[in-house]
C-alpha cells in the first residue's frame, strides 16, 4: 500500500451544485483535497468556503483553459484557446511539443491572472493541476511546472497508472513527469483515477494522488470515472483501506472518514 493518498476533487468553482457536493465530500472524509477553477460561476461561493476548517489550506488553482471566459486579454486572440468570441475553445494537439512566443505569453498572463484572481478572494492555492489536464501538453506543462516552482507549491504529476496506458504513453508520462519534477517537484508519486484502482494494484510505497469527481448517489457519492452507480466510497475503501488521507500541500494532516449523513 501506499505511504499515504490524497484523494482530489477537480473542478472545484466549477457551479453551486458542484461546491455543495464537493463540500460535503470534505465532510465525509471522502476526499481531502481539491482544486478550484478562477473562472467559473461558482468560484467565489468556493473561495468563501475554502476558509471552512476541513477546507483550509487544502484548495489548489485548477488552471483552466478550455471552459468558460478567461480572465485575461491576450489568450482571447489566440485561435488555438478561443473562438471569435473571446470564449474558451481549446483545439491544441494533445501531442504539441512546441509553441510560439505569443502563445506562450498568452499562457502566462492567463495561469497569472487565474492564479491572482483567487489570491484577490483570500485564497492562496496549494498546488496546482489543470482542466482536461492540459499541463500533460508538453510545452504548457513546462510553463505552468515554473509558475509553481516560483509560487513554491507542487504540481500534478500526469496519470502514470492505469490499464490503457499504452507503452508509448507509457514512456511520454516517463518524460514528461521527469521534466515536471526536475522544473517544479510534485508531492506525489503516483496518479490515477477511481477507476484506474479497478484494473491495477495501487503502488507498495510512496504518495498516491487519485483524481475524483464525486456526484452525489443515494445517501452515499459516485464518480464520473466510474459505472453509474457504483459507490466512491467502496472503492476507496477496497483498495486503499487503513491509507491515511491527506492534503496536497500538506501530508502531514491525515483526513478522519466519517459516516455520511442523509440529505
Amino acid at each position: 500500500m501506499p505511504r499515504q493518498v490524497i484523494i482530489n476533487a477537480d473542478d472545484f468553482g466549477l457551479c453551486f451544485s458542484e461546491n455543495t457536493i464537493i463540500v460535503r465530500a470534505f465532510e465525509a472524509g471522502l476526499i481531502s483535497s481539491a482544486t478550484i477553477m478562477a473562472n467559473t460561476p461558482g468560484f467565489k461561493q468556493a473561495c468563501v468556503l475554502s476558509r471552512q476548517p476541513r477546507l483550509k489550506g487544502r484548495i489548489g488553482l485548477h488552471f483552466n483553459l478550455s471552459h468558460g471566459q478567461p480572465l485575461s486579454q491576450a489568450i482571447k486572440s489566440c485561435p488555438a484557446f478561443c473562438d471569435a468570441h473571446g470564449q474558451f475553445n481549446f483545439s491544441l494537439s494533445r501531442y504539441c511539443l512546441r509553441l510560439g512566443a505569443k502563445d506562450l505569453a498568452a499562457i502566462q498572463d492567463e495561469l497569472q491572472a487565474q492564479w491572482q484572481h483567487c489570491l484577490d478572494h483570500g485564497l492562496r492555492p496549494s498546488h496546482l493541476d489543470s482542466h482536461q489536464h492540459v499541463h500533460n501538453i508538453w510545452p504548457i506543462g513546462e510553463l505552468v511546472a515554473r509558475f509553481a516552482a516560483r509560487q513554491g507549491v507542487p504540481i500534478r504529476l500526469a496519470r502514470n497508472l492505469g490499464k490503457n496506458l499504452t507503452v508509448p504513453k507509457r514512456i511520454f508520462k516517463t518524460l514528461l513527469n521527469r521534466r515536471l519534477r526536475r522544473l517544479c517537484g510534485a508531492t506525489a508519486d503516483y496518479v490515477c483515477t477511481p477507476a484506474d484502482l479497478h484494473h491495477a494494484a495501487a503502488p507498495d510505497h510512496g504518495l498516491l494522488e487519485v483524481i475524483v469527481h464525486p456526484v452525489l448517489l443515494d445517501g452515499d457519492f459516485g464518480d464520473t470515472y466510474l459505472a453509474p452507480g457504483c459507490s466512491l466510497t467502496q472503492v476507496l475503501h477496497q483498495c486503499l483501506a487503513g491509507v491515511p488521507r491527506v492534503g496536497y500541500g500538506k501530508p502531514e494532516r491525515a483526513i478522519e472518514l466519517v459516516q455520511l449523513e442523509s440529505a
